[in-house]
């Protein structure tokens, strides 16, 4: 029987030991032995709960003890995570992690350090939940380049778009109703700002080009300024808004974005709504390929982390090995990055046709105000053209 330890039992972490106790046999047939909790680590007791006498508020317990093999962290940010992982690795211990900051973050060095003691550590829940994108890239797509990984990536704000879309509700409102479904967190910055998504493509891009991208380098806007106004002006065009995080291969490096995009129905994400999550991988060999579920929630997120736990009982007396170096990339210049923007302003034709020489008008019965969509141009030309007006919003356009 193998022994684990969950360090941090809140959501994903009480979501663990379900899916163990739930699917027990299953899993014990899968990895070839049992996989049994020891300890959980948290600062908190729980009475009550079948847990509780397993529970430890000193982490040195966990390290110590050489019964535990595989160790899951579930406790999100990065300290205390990253010294508690760093630790259990030293120990020669597996850890398997949800935590998209720590991976974000200290990826290529945790990843190093596996490799340094021969034992794992893996992360595959901290990028889609339960969608297995990370297993795929480092196995199943191995003998492609990847060209382009383009996700929505945060179910959060999905839910919020598509709520805005479908009952023509503003921002706020849409926000007090993902908070009050749990769907937000009181501060829900990380989501709705696009932080979360930021992290999850810069772990892509990282696996993607075997080399550390530093997330606060990718250019990032979230989803506070889309208004129902907006909603209207999409529904006008036939397209969709998407919280999209991007990484596109180019001559000038890799190219990543997260920021919100009018999408039309041809768009392999179009139709990916509410809490749902999906990754677009297009490789140079395969060509497109989807992946599509529940991006986020306890069980969903669970599963994956488990499915990481059966993958390192399967090889626990060997590194499975993970493309990831420490070397930075630098990325390609977002402001060279070519799209069409769709526009609200409150100026005039004349003003609109002297600062971009034409353009797509759209009609979405909102006085006061004109929508059009420019022609496709770098963004820093955008930026330029567009401060001649006055303007209320502005939204990429998908291809």
């Amino acid at each position: 029987m193998i022994k684990a330890a969950v360090m941090g039992y809140g959501t994903i972490g009480s979501g663990v030991a379900e899916v163990l106790s739930v699917n027990r046999e299953s899993i014990a047939a899968k990895a070839g032995e049992g996989i049994e909790i020891k300890y959980v680590l948290d600062l908190r007791d729980f009475p009550g709960d079948a847990i509780q006498d397993k529970v430890v508020h000193d982490v040195n317990i966990i390290a110590e003890d050489p019964e535990v093999t595989v160790v899951v962290e579930t406790m999100g940010g990065v300290e205390p995570a990253y010294t508690f992982v760093k630790t259990m690795l030293e120990k020669g211990k597996h850890v398997t992690t949800s935590n998209k900051a720590l991976v974000a973050e200290k990826g290529a060095e945790l990843i190093a350090l596996a490799k340094e003691k021969n034992v794992n550590f893996l992360f595959e829940a901290s990028v889609g939940g339960g969608i297995p994108i990370i297993r795929s890239l480092n196995s199943s797509l191995t003998a492609d380049e990847i060209e382009e990984i383009t996700g929505i990536l945060n179910g959060t704000t999905n839910y919020m778009m598509t709520k805005m879309a479908v009952d023509g509700l503003e921002f706020e409102d849409v926000l007090k109703d993902a908070q009050a479904k749990g769907y937000a967190e009181k501060d829900p910055s990380a989501d709705v700002e696009g932080y979360d998504a930021c992290r999850k493509i810069a772990i892509l891009t990282s696996l993607v080009c075997g080399q550390q991208v530093d997330f606060h380098e990718i250019h990032t806007e979230g989803i506070t300024k889309i208004s129902a106004s907006d909603m209207k002006y999409a529904k006008k065009m036939g397209r969709a808004i998407k919280l999209l995080a991007s990484s596109r291969k180019t001559k000038d490096g890799y190219l990543a974005m997260v920021a919100p995009f009018l999408l039309s129905p041809d768009h392999p994400l179009y139709n990916v709504n509410d809490v749902f999550n999906a990754v677009f991988v297009h490789g140079n060999v395969l060509g497109d390929a989807m992946f599509y579920g529940s991006g986020a929630g306890k069980l969903p997120t669970a599963s994956a982390v488990v499915a990481d736990m059966v993958d390192i009982v399967k090889h626990r007396d060997r590194n499975i090995w993970v493309e990831w170096s420490s070397k930075k990339i630098k990325l390609a210049d977002f402001k060279k990055a070519e799209n069409a923007f769709f526009v609200r302003t409150s100026s005039g034709k004349e003003e609109i046709e002297q600062a971009f020489g034409g353009a797509d008008y759209i009609d979405a019965g909102i006085a006061g105000e004109r929508g059009f969509v420019t022609p496709v141009m770098p963004e820093e030309e955008f930026a330029e053209k567009s401060a001649k007006l006055e303007v209320l919003s502005v939204i990429r356009v998908g291809k």
